[in-house]
């Protein structure tokens, strides 16, 4: 009985000093967040995560913005996606190295991973860090975007990611994650950093 019970507290100890281990290191760890966002959704859900785990909150702009109208936008991409364009990138990160998670955060373009976000990861080495792509959408999921995400980083760790329903910019629905919408999402998002083992 004796022996059971050193062996039950044995357990229970390793287990607790596991736990404990396991959040100390994600505390030491360096966090960036990269989010791209047209309509201000994405960058509404990138705002929320960075006020779950810290870190540095940074917007990609883009040296030569892209047009304001939609269908000029549309067609702008469309042939950058088929002509393997990147546009370059007008932000610059200082010491990526320095950083272990990286949060890339986007919209679904044409079913696809925005040209932007593109030019971020092939300018930029991501190898040997976990990489976390969250994404927003007007209703038609990430499309082939994730998977793009893990092709441009083979030699990082990116688990499960987060995709959320924003606006629809093609209708004309422009809005932003905020009071009831903005609550709803923090649910879900500390419901997901929880699953992949981040928060």
């Amino acid at each position: 009985m004796k022996l059971l019970f050193f062996g039950y507290s044995l357990l229970t100890m390793c287990t607790v000093s596991g736990y404990a281990n396991a959040q100390q290191t994600m505390s030491n760890k360096k966090v960036l967040i990269v989010y791209f966002s047209r309509t201000n959704n994405t960058k509404a859900i990138a705002e929320i995560i960075h006020q779950q785990v810290g870190g540095k909150l940074v917007a990609l702009e883009l040296q030569n913005s892209y047009p304001a109208n939609y269908q000029a936008i549309v067609a702008q991409v469309a042939k950058e996606d088929e002509s393997g364009f990147l546009p370059p990138l007008k932000t610059e990160i200082d010491s990526i190295e320095k950083y272990d998670v990286v949060f890339i955060g986007f919209p679904t373009w044409g079913m696809q991973l925005p040209p932007p976000i593109k030019s971020f990861l092939k300018q930029y080495d991501l190898s040997g860090k976990t990489v976390v792509p969250f994404n927003t959408n007007a209703g038609y999921g990430v499309g082939n975007c994730f998977d793009t995400v893990k092709k441009l980083c083979p030699k990082s760790h990116i688990p499960e990611g987060f995709s959320i329903k924003g606006g629809i910019e093609r209708d004309g629905v422009l809005f932003v994650m905020k009071g009831e919408k903005e609550e709803e999402a923090t649910v879900k998002i500390k419901s997901w950093l929880k699953k992949v083992n981040i928060l």
